[in-house]
């Protein structure tokens, strides 16, 4: 019986008495490799061109022919190749095959037709009920609990229900304070009493839920830059303190505050007293009445009416016996 491949090597280096470590240091192999190319055991071995390498050179330096070892490792691989071929060979496969007649499958399709219907109405159901959702949320609130009177009359009571418009309680408040365009130095007094800094980074907004009250205070010189939003709700900031004097702007917001600051949208610290209004009435130039032509009978009535009422006619001197301007008026 002829010797393997490894055998062959093994008994040339054993010939010579070469250890394994000095085949490995002068080949640059592992002495794993060697010892696995000794035993024909190379599954341990990388494979392909590689093994032939090792081999080559293993052969070289025991001095066996390379030519042939390297016909003897191919042969190897052949039979080794062969013999997994036939292991695979060896098993087969259960294949299940279905000898039933084709009307048989005729149920089969119907139910797979059935399911996939189902399935295309799911989809279509669904799509339906998003766009009626989306519909719904784009059309503008509706008028609700509105008292309709006659015409003529004047409506008492009309209670208009407005998505998003009922007045916030303090126990569902959510402030949200930032600073736009410039940092804000902030200073806040919850209801608890607790004060807290912070300064303010634009694009850093800070979030406050207050039960009761909240007070804000930053400076004068930062209003420009500051924001307020109520529950999202952006409010309007005043942009000078409620002192003139003072060089701090101070917010508190309250029960009894926040309807008012929900409703107008802004917070203010008052306004200046308008101008008393004066009821000035335009003077309106008196009706002129053409004048009459004079007349005998006007003339007359004119100077009828112009005399006074006790007025007598004057008296005419008597003249006692002379001229006029020798006369002597009787004494009464």
């Amino acid at each position: 019986m002829s010797s393997s491949l490894g055998e062959k090597l093994r008994q040339a280096r054993e010939e010579r008495g070469i250890s394994i470590s000095e085949v490995a240091e002068q080949t640059r192999i592992s002495p794993l490799y060697l010892e696995a190319i000794d035993a024909d055991n190379y599954k341990t071995l990388p494979g392909g061109i590689f093994n032939k390498g090792f081999v080559r050179s293993y052969a070289k330096y025991v001095g066996v022919d390379e030519q042939e070892a390297l016909q003897d490792y191919s042969r190897l691989m052949t039979e080794h190749e062969a013999k997994e071929d036939e292991k695979y060979k060896a098993y087969r496969p259960e294949v299940l095959t279905d000898d039933r007649t084709g009307s048989s499958v005729l149920p089969t399709v119907l139910f797979a037709v059935v399911i996939l219907g189902l399935m295309t109405a799911g989809i279509f159901g669904i799509l339906y009920l998003y766009n009626y959702v989306q519909n719904q949320q784009s059309q503008p609130p509706v008028a609700t609990n509105v008292n309709t009177v006659a015409p003529g009359n004047t409506v008492t009571n009309a209670n208009v229900a407005a998505t998003g418009s009922q007045v916030p309680t303090m126990g569902a408040l959510k402030v949200e304070f930032a600073a736009v365009g410039d940092a804000v130095s902030l200073t806040s007094v919850t209801d608890n009493g607790k004060s807290s800094e912070v300064l303010l980074a634009p694009g850093t907004p800070v979030v406050f839920e207050p039960k009761e009250s909240l007070r804000l205070r930053y400076s004068k010189s930062r209003a420009q830059f500051a924001q307020l939003k109520l529950n999202g709700k952006q409010i309007a900031l005043p942009s000078q303190p409620a002192n003139p004097r003072a060089s701090t702007i101070e917010i508190d917001i309250n029960q009894g505050n926040l309807a008012q600051f929900w409703q107008s949208g802004s917070i203010s610290f008052g306004q200046e007293p308008a101008a008393p209004a004066t009821n000035t009435v335009p003077s309106t130039p008196a009706a002129v009445r053409p004048t009459p032509k004079p007349t005998a009978a006007n003339v007359a009535a004119t100077a009828a009416n112009t005399r006074p009422a006790n007025s007598k006619p004057a008296s005419t001197p008597i003249v006692v016996g002379g001229s006029p301007k020798n006369a002597a008026t009787r004494p009464n």
